[in-house]
Formats: structure tokens, C-alpha cells, sequence
């Protein structure tokens, strides 16, 4: 019996070693199983509301690093591990902590989202970044506002993410602007008659979508309207459609992996026209999947590399660095700056609250007044970036070419 004891003592001691050594600074990846059925969300909430200890306090990266946003998701993820890299302890009550950061991979899906979010509580996370995806963002929201935890959002560009949510702000514009933007810029390129295509379901592509549509028929005429599924890849019969309708411009905010099926299936079928869209289609990898399609395609998106200060210029020579060290390409994804923003501006609010719980972070939050690679940051009282300007961009040799910066009064 005396030795079965010893033995039982040795190993509870070798796990609870284990336990620690894993909690101590750098990045981890969230277990995305949902929390245990035994546990209290009140109690989840009470733990989120204090540092983990050892002077080491949780960041939590609500990220799609899987499904059909994975590729987006994974440029905010870059854009974050690099602010980290590079700001990795933030002073509190002359108490210095280490940050670290706990990723939870979303999945690109809802029913996903819920689940990382509720992992992200009970790792007693004190502020969260992320989603790409509106969707997602939207369907963790709730669960962040009952834990009293703040999320900043880095491009989840869609409304509803902030609606009624005090503990949810975010760094980019919204969509309402940037289908104006995009539907003015149809505008001045001579479109009268405009499609649109959009994903079924999707928030942030229906929503885009409507806006361009609300914004483009005060001048022109939307001929054709077209819907596809999640992970659709034959879009032949609704582009059939649209050539039919024989608009001047096709409007399809999709996302990374969707793009390049319905760029080079419009230009098989004949669609000579420009193909517009919105931030996500800023991605080297569309160009790479379009092969010679090229041509007349156009984006708005959150940042460009030329007109940078100084803060910027150091940001996107010590980032490309970090992107070639990692195995990818050295072009900036705008995603991947504002992820960069988000991160720092949430270390900006605890400073400024000078306190990790979290409802006070939350408040310094409504009150911050930052600059950030991608300009300056603050927040109305809805939790929205004051952010006015859009970058639009196209392809050329190979990349992204910037063509004009625009603003809506």
C-alpha cells in the first residue's frame, strides 16, 4: 500500500509540473473542446477577470486557422504574433507581466466560434483579438459580453459585430462604408448597370453586398443578383446569368478560397468586365490561383505600404523580415497590419487602465487614442473604428498595385 502511495504522490507532482511548465509566457494553441459541463460560466467570468499569475497575463486569438477562412485568418494571426514579438510584457501597478497569447482556432464556422470562444474563458483570457470573418465574430460575441471580456476586432467589417455589444470594439471600417466606396468607384470608372454575387448565409459577404447594392442603385441600375453556397466551386450557371444581364461591373465580396473560382470562370465564359470586391479579396493567393485572369479586378482594403510615417515604415521592414522567416510571401496583407493595431491597441489599454480586469481594460477602451500602422485609432460609442479612408487597389505584374485612397462624407 505504502508503495502504491508513493507512486500515486510521484506522478500527481510529475503532471502538476507538466501543467505549470506549459502555462508559462509565449503563444499556445486553445484545446477548441467546450468547457467541462461541471463548470459555472459565472466562475469562468470571475476567472477571466484576473491575470493567470506568475506575472503572466492570457491574450486570446479568435482566429480561423482552418476552413474556408483559414488563409485570412492566419494573416491577422501573423500580424499579431509579430506585435507580440516585438511588445511582449506590459507594466501594471509597477508590476511587470508577461503576455501570452492562447490561440483558438474558429474554423471559419459558427457552431466552431461558440466553442473557441467558450475556451478562450474559461483560459481566463483578460481581452481577445479576432475574428476574420464577420460571422464568426458575430456569433461569439454574446459569450465575450457575458464574461466581461473585451474583444477587439481586426477586420470584421460587418455591423452587427458591435450592435449592442459594450465589450466588442474593432480597428477597421465597416461594410456600410466600403460598399459605398466601392459602388462610387463603379461610378467613376462609368458603370451604369452592375451584378452582384454573393454567399449564402455568409454575414460579411451578404451584408457587403447589400450595402454596394444600396449605394449603386442611387445612380445605376443592379441588373442582376446571384447567391452561391458555402464551399460552392461551379459558379457557371449564376455567371451565366449575370453575362446575360450584360452589366458594366460584377460586385462579389467572397471569400479567399471563392475568388479565384469565380474570377476565372466570369473570364472562361466570356465576361470581359471589371470584377470588384471587397478587403478580403487582398490576398497573394488569389493572384497565384487566377493564372492569367488578371485582369480589371479591384479592392478596397485598410492599408498600403507607400505614404507610410516612420512607426510604419519600421513596422513593414521588420514584418517583412518575420513573413520571409516564416515561410511566406514578404507582401503586407492589410489584415495582417490590423492585426498588428489590434494587438497593440489593446496593450495601450491596460496600460491606460493600468489594471488587468478586464471591465476596467474595457473602459479605457471607449476613451483610447492610439496610432497605429494604419492610422489612428479610436472608438465611437459603438465600439467602431473613426476611420474614414479606404485604399483601392488592383492587379498588376504579379501583385497589388495601390491606385487611390477614398473617403465618404
Amino acid at each position: 500500500m505504502k508503495k502504491k502511495m508513493i507512486s500515486l504522490m510521484l506522478c500527481t507532482v510529475m503532471t502538476a509540473a507538466m501543467v505549470a511548465g506549459c502555462g508559462n509566457g509565449g503563444s499556445t494553441a486553445a484545446d477548441n473542446s467546450a468547457p467541462s459541463e461541471s463548470g459555472d460560466s459565472a466562475d469562468s467570468a470571475e476567472a477571466a477577470k484576473t491575470p493567470a499569475g506568475d506575472n503572466v497575463i492570457k491574450v486570446g486569438v479568435f482566429e480561423p486557422q482552418t476552413g474556408e477562412n483559414g488563409g485570412g485568418g492566419l494573416q491577422e494571426v501573423y500580424g499579431i504574433r509579430y506585435a507580440n514579438e516585438e511588445r511582449p510584457t506590459v507594466t501594471v501597478g509597477g508590476t511587470e507581466y508577461t503576455i501570452q497569447l492562447v490561440e483558438a482556432d474558429n474554423k471559419s464556422d459558427k457552431t466552431e466560434a461558440v466553442t473557441a470562444a467558450q475556451k478562450l474563458v474559461s483560459e481566463g483570457v483578460v481581452g481577445v483579438l479576432g475574428s476574420y470573418g464577420s460571422g464568426v465574430s458575430i456569433a461569439a460575441g454574446e459569450i465575450f459580453k457575458e464574461a466581461q471580456i473585451p474583444a477587439i476586432g481586426c477586420s470584421c467589417t460587418n455591423p452587427q459585430v458591435t450592435e449592442g455589444n459594450d465589450y466588442y470594439f474593432r480597428v477597421c471600417f465597416l461594410d456600410p462604408f466600403q460598399g459605398t466606396v466601392m459602388a462610387n468607384f463603379a461610378k467613376e470608372e462609368g458603370a451604369q448597370k452592375a451584378a452582384v454575387i454573393t454567399q449564402l448565409g455568409d454575414d460579411y459577404s451578404s451584408g457587403l453586398g447589400a450595402f454596394f447594392k444600396n449605394s449603386f442603385t442611387s445612380f445605376g441600375e443592379v441588373v442582376a443578383e446571384e447567391q452561391f453556397q458555402t464551399n460552392q466551386t461551379d459558379f457557371k450557371a449564376s455567371l451565366t446569368n449575370i453575362k446575360n444581364a450584360n452589366p458594366d461591373v460584377i460586385f462579389a465580396p467572397s471569400s479567399i478560397a471563392t475568388a479565384p473560382l469565380i474570377i476565372k470562370q466570369a473570364r472562361e465564359l466570356g465576361i470581359t468586365c471589371p470584377i470588384m470586391a471587397g478587403d478580403t479579396w487582398e490576398n497573394a493567393t488569389i493572384i497565384e490561383n487566377v493564372g492569367e485572369y488578371t485582369q480589371d479586378i479591384y479592392l478596397s482594403t485598410f492599408f498600403d505600404e507607400d505614404g507610410v510615417d516612420e512607426a510604419g515604415a519600421a513596422f513593414i521592414a521588420g514584418f517583412k523580415e518575420y513573413l520571409t522567416a516564416n515561410g511566406q510571401s514578404d507582401i503586407i496583407p492589410a489584415v495582417s497590419a490590423l492585426g498588428y493595431d489590434a494587438y497593440n491597441t489593446l496593450i495601450d489599454a491596460i496600460e491606460a487602465a493600468d489594471s488587468v480586469e478586464t471591465a476596467a481594460i474595457r473602459d479605457a477602451m471607449t476613451t483610447i487614442q492610439t496610432t497605429g500602422v494604419t492610422g489612428a485609432i479610436s472608438f465611437d460609442e459603438n465600439g467602431d473604428a473613426n476611420k474614414d479612408m479606404a485604399f483601392i487597389k488592383t492587379v498588376e505584374d504579379g501583385g497589388f498595385k495601390f491606385l487611390k485612397t477614398v473617403t465618404v462624407e
